[in-house]
């Protein structure tokens, strides 16, 4: 059987059977017409062959009506009340069938019109084939549809052997719904073919098929879910929780897949999106996303699948598309069960709120950096609980390594944002000083967004100045940072001489060790004599010990060199400080005294410069024997005077 397709003027398009014979049958389908043949038609399909029966049942009773209508237009005009009416009862029964008889040439053609056939012209077409005896290829797209079609022309084993039905159920049955993709696609073309999918079970079974061996499957398939619309992805979802063979790993995957599928623009670097899957509107993908949030686990989820990046991408895209607050709340509750995997790039959410003065979203970050200290402080408690039940001692629990992953990543987003003009100094102190003391090892990356912060608003108060510089602590400095600080301009005078204090401190503590090195070096030397062994020349191991010697001395000459030039320094700034309290205290300007009273007054006072700027520890630069020097970190938010 050979086939053609031409336009006509009434129809959209038609298709015609070029067998060689005459068409007797028209069937409309949706905007097409197909000119075939009511035989092969009859003995597969039961539907067809009893709608023809029925018009072939009713062809004389037309013929007579008609002639009737014939004879009585001839009549007087006396019965032209009783002929009317006549004709109007024929035009209504006309009406109400849904086969028209029409004559072309000599022949008798069947018209049947099917406004509602399952699968359109498409399907139609191939079930018309097959009842041809033309070979038909089934696929997972189109046997769902052709099953439904089966179903709707009845055409099953009672009519006739071999029939559609009976291909249609084996290839779903044996080839379907044994691979999780093929029946996913089938999922997706029954969703044009409700309620009569839903009815065959058609729709169930590719939902139990997908959820039963999601896990046992590859990962290639996940893709084909972007496929689906919201509901058939909800009922998936849904089939999967309720399994217990279902892995984590594989609700993930389905899940994240979905995602990148039907959300434009997740992500920055998630941008690959399959041709297949529709583009929704912005309110779909609202839509979308929030049962996206919905179908995230309650736990904490593996890491692998479910990554960081994909939760800050959905964050991000929850901004941009208006989600409801509950939903942004669940995703930054979840972004901070994984804040220690984020990257600086990751932190860095616009703000789309016309509120917000900032260009990025530093509540945000705040807040997710809230619940992950909430979690790493239940998750410490819990740890501590079960050390002391199995009285086992750890050297560092994971979340200590967490801890300082996420304080390096808080200071460099306090770096990148630092330079924004509209960044209060109070939300960059806030947000510093959220993170416990053990969260950083140095205070290097906090001091570098302290630096430039500094450096972007010039024009901050005395009191703010010394806030946003308390945010450091100096004695958690490097060298290189203690060195940089040492001869930074922007810094209270106050800052640089604590940082100086606590380098002289640190040289001091690298000085004693650097002596005690000897003694704790004697017992390897002593081995080394000891492994000489009596066939070796014993000037040899003198002539080692000899060169130790010497090279030790000059470490000690060298050490001894640089704590004489620390102490003159350190009598250089007493001799400085002590001049500038003498000043301070002698006259204040004005030429009044400090407590208020007219003429000079002498003696210390309150209002002298340690007093204005809260140096204490000038005895304590070069004592060695000081102990507790420092004020603790919350102290220091209170370092203005």
């Amino acid at each position: 059987m050979s086939a053609s397709v031409r336009h006509g003027s009434s129809r959209a398009q038609a298709w015609f059977c070029t067998t060689g014979l005459p068409s007797d049958v028209v069937f409309e389908v949706h905007d097409m017409t197909f000119h075939l043949h009511k035989f092969p038609l009859m003995a597969k399909s039961r539907k067809i062959h009893r709608m023809l029966t029925e018009q072939e049942e009713q062809r004389p009773a037309r013929g007579r009506r008609r002639r009737r209508r014939t004879s009585s237009d001839g009549g007087d005009s006396g019965d032209d009340g009783a002929a009317e009416t006549e004709i109007e009862e024929a035009e209504q029964e006309e009406r109400d069938e849904q086969q028209q008889v029409r004559r072309e040439g000599d022949g008798q053609v069947y018209s049947i019109v099917f406004p509602d056939f399952p699968g359109g012209p498409g399907t139609f077409e191939v079930a018309a084939k097959f009842c041809y005896g033309v070979r038909v290829d089934l696929t997972p797209w189109n046997v769902a549809p052709l099953r439904c079609a089966a179903e709707y022309l009845e055409m099953t084993e009672d009519h006739a052997e071999d029939n559609l039905a009976a291909r249609a159920e084996a290839y779903l049955e044996q080839t379907v719904l044994r691979h999780p993709g093929d029946a996913t696609k089938a999922l997706k073309s029954s969703e044009e073919l409700l309620p009569l999918a839903e009815e065959l079970g058609i729709v169930d079974r590719c939902v139990e098929a997908i959820a039963a061996r999601s896990s046992a499957a590859s990962r290639s398939w996940f893709d084909d879910l972007a496929v689906l619309g919201l509901r058939m992805y909800k009922r998936v979802m849904a089939a999967m929780d309720a399994r217990d063979d279902v892995r984590a790993e594989a609700r993930e995957s389905c899940l994240v897949s979905y995602a990148r599928g039907t959300i434009p623009g997740l992500s920055r670097s998630m941008r690959r999106r399959l041709a297949s899957a529709p583009v929704s509107s912005e309110v779909e993908q609202k839509e979308l996303l929030e049962a996206v949030v919905a179908s995230l686990p309650a736990d904490k989820c593996s890491g692998r699948v479910v990554t960081a990046k994909f939760l800050f991408a959905l964050l991000r895209t929850s901004h941009i598309l208006r989600a409801s607050d509950a939903a942004r709340a669940a995703l930054e509750r979840k972004a901070a069960t994984q804040l220690e995997q984020a990257t600086l790039e990751d932190m860095l959410i616009p703000s789309y709120s016309g509120a917000a003065e900032t260009l990025y979203d530093v509540d945000c970050v705040e807040r997710i950096v809230r619940y992950f200290l909430a979690e790493e402080e239940l998750g410490g408690e819990a740890s501590s609980s079960a050390a002391i039940e199995e009285e086992t001692a750890e050297v560092s629990r994971p979340s200590a390594v967490a801890m300082v992953q996420v304080g390096k990543l808080v200071d460099s987003y306090l770096a990148e944002v630092a330079s924004d003009a509209n960044l209060k100094p109070a939300k960059f102190c806030e947000l510093a000083l959220s993170l416990p003391d053990h969260a950083r090892i140095y205070d290097d990356g906090v001091y570098r967004a302290v630096d430039i912060y500094l450096k972007a608003h010039p024009r901050l108060t005395a009191e703010e100045r010394d806030r946003v510089v308390g945010a450091v602590d100096c004695r958690k400095l490097t060298v290189e940072a203690c060195t940089h600080a040492a001869q930074n301009e922007r810094l209270p005078l106050r800052a640089v001489l604590q940082v100086l204090f606590f380098e002289q401190l640190q040289l001091r503590r690298a000085i004693t060790g650097t002596l005690l090195a000897p003694a704790a070096a004697g017992p390897p030397r002593a081995a080394r004599q000891q492994r000489v062994g009596p066939g070796e020349p014993a000037w040899r191991g003198a002539t080692a010990l000899a060169q130790e010697s010497q090279v030790l001395r000059l470490d000690m000459d060298s050490v001894a060199s640089r704590v004489q030039e620390l102490e003159r320094e350190c009598s250089s700034m007493r001799r400085a400080i002590k001049k500038i309290d003498g000043r301070g205290g002698s006259r204040s300007p004005g030429g009044r005294s400090p407590d208020g009273g007219g003429g000079g007054g002498s003696g210390p006072t309150a209002g002298g410069w340690r007093a204005r700027h809260g140096c204490k520890f000038s005895t304590q630069v070069c004592d060695s024997q000081a102990r507790n020097v420092v004020a603790s970190r919350a102290s220091r938010m209170g370092m203005s005077p």
